[in-house]
């Protein structure tokens, strides 16, 4: 029996539910559909890292005898065609809520697509209140779903036998590369996609940074964090992989690493709630905020260029790497909101096209806690002051340093805001707005909704 596995969000052999299904009843052809319909297309780093992962896919792959079909066009299209041409039995994918899994049911039919768990640790509607409802705060979610079972362990990479002879696109046609100018240097210095990539960075990790974790995730200049993201984005590897391990490696789910996978488990649950997160707050009166826009300082924003060392030194990584350090990403995002009241949906935007991990759910849910708007989110009367931010998170400026390289000179005291420093600091804006003065201006915004 010939199965057509449609991959999406799920770029591996290991531990990949729908592959292994279809392996047990016969050839398998796995297929990558760069579909043209979608609503919200990837944004160019995601495109960049998209195509080495599938270049790193489709080695794995042809190691194994089979090949990795590519095509352009719209699923709902491609996929009835390709089942008629190899006469498949069966369309199997992993279900990871994607927008058009509806229109190619219907397209399939009387064929059906197959969806096999696979994107969470447990599936959304499994977790739910005493009263039978959705959790819509993390803290109690969390609570309930550590009391759970563990999740199931981790699917070998099954025994494969493939379809041959199906023409498809060659990867560099799609042009997913930037090419002038050619902005993806930092990534590539920065990152190893595939599925490889994910299995050394997690190892690395759970070897070097899992005990320090809870103590230093907060300080970007320190390599705390596991880097993760990305990996999970594109399914280059599964949370029940990332759990087990570390979990193996002494983790414990109430407290520090696992808990932050779980705020990603969350996020996606809280997705299915509510399908519009990347665009409407979840809170309906922020529907009435009195938004500005301004281009000037969104254009000083973008660039790394607003004056305040910890927000442009964020942006900055973001521009190199593709990435940028959570604590970071809190004062940034408080910094466009609520210092340049500055719509947080044009932030989530930016953050979409330019970060290498950007994801449906976290990146949206993300902005919304900042904005106050979104489920459990933080008040939007807490305002960070990026200054003191600062001072706690890169005491001794080795962040900033790194990223604005224009203050490496400054000493300690003036880093921070350098506009108190008695010399004048070469090629470093002045502050695009007062924090103190924006502070109350956020907060009147606010009272008049």
């Amino acid at each position: 029996m010939t199965s057509i596995v449609w991959l999406r969000r799920d770029l591996r052999l290991a531990d990949n539910p729908a592959l292994s299904a279809a392996a047990k009843l016969g050839p398998v052809l796995p297929v990558y559909i760069l579909e043209s319909d979608l609503p919200r297309p990837l944004g160019g780093a995601s495109l960049w890292w998209l195509h080495y992962s599938l270049a790193a896919l489709g080695r794995e792959l042809a190691r194994l005898g089979l090949p990795l079909l590519l095509l352009k066009g719209s699923a709902a299209e491609l996929l009835p065609k390709l089942a008629a041409q190899t006469q498949a039995q069966r369309v199997l994918c992993n279900d990871c809520h994607h927008p058009t899994d509806g229109a190619v049911k219907r397209a399939l039919a009387p064929l059906p697509l197959e969806t096999v768990f696979d994107h969470l640790l447990y599936e959304p509607g499994a977790v739910r209140t005493q009263g039978g409802q959705p959790f819509k705060v993390f803290t109690p979610f969390w609570r309930a779903v550590i009391a759970q079972p563990e999740p199931p362990r981790p699917l070998p990479v099954p025994s494969l036998s493939g379809v041959q002879g199906i023409p498809g696109d060659a990867l560099e046609d799609w042009h997913l590369l930037p090419t002038t100018p050619d902005w993806a240097g930092g990534l590539r210095e920065s990152w190893t996609p595939g599925e490889a990539g994910a299995q050394e960075r997690l190892d690395d990790f759970l070897d070097g940074g899992l005990n320090g974790y809870s103590r230093d995730r907060d300080f970007p200049a320190k390599p705390a964090t596991s880097r993760l993201s990305p990996h999970l984005a594109f399914g280059e590897i599964s949370p029940r992989q990332i759990w087990h391990a570390a979990r193996l490696a002494g983790a414990h789910p109430a407290e520090g690493f696992l808990r932050e996978l779980g705020w990603r488990e969350f996020c996606h649950h809280m997705l299915r709630l509510f399908p519009d997160m990347a665009t409407r707050p979840v809170k309906p009166e922020f529907a009435r905020f009195p938004w500005r826009e301004d281009d000037e300082q969104w254009l000083a924003f973008i660039q790394g260029r607003t004056g305040y060392p910890i927000v442009d030194a964020g942006l900055r990584e973001l521009w190199h790497t593709g990435f940028m350090h959570n604590r970071v990403r809190m004062i940034v995002a408080s910094f466009l909101v609520k210092d340049l009241l500055i719509p947080w949906q044009k932030g989530e935007d930016w953050f979409w096209d330019t970060l290498v991990d950007a994801d449906p759910a976290n990146n949206p849910c993300g902005w919304q806690w900042v904005a106050g708007c979104g489920f459990d989110a933080a008040p939007y009367f807490r305002i960070f002051n990026p200054v003191l931010q600062s001072q706690k998170f890169d005491p001794d400026g080795r962040y900033i340093r790194r990223w604005c390289p224009e203050l490496a000179r400054l000493p300690d005291k003036h880093l921070h805001a350098p506009w108190t420093a008695p010399m004048f600091v070469r090629d470093y804006p002045a502050p695009v707005v007062d924090h103190d003065g924006a502070r109350q201006r956020a907060l009147a915004a606010l009272k008049s909704i």
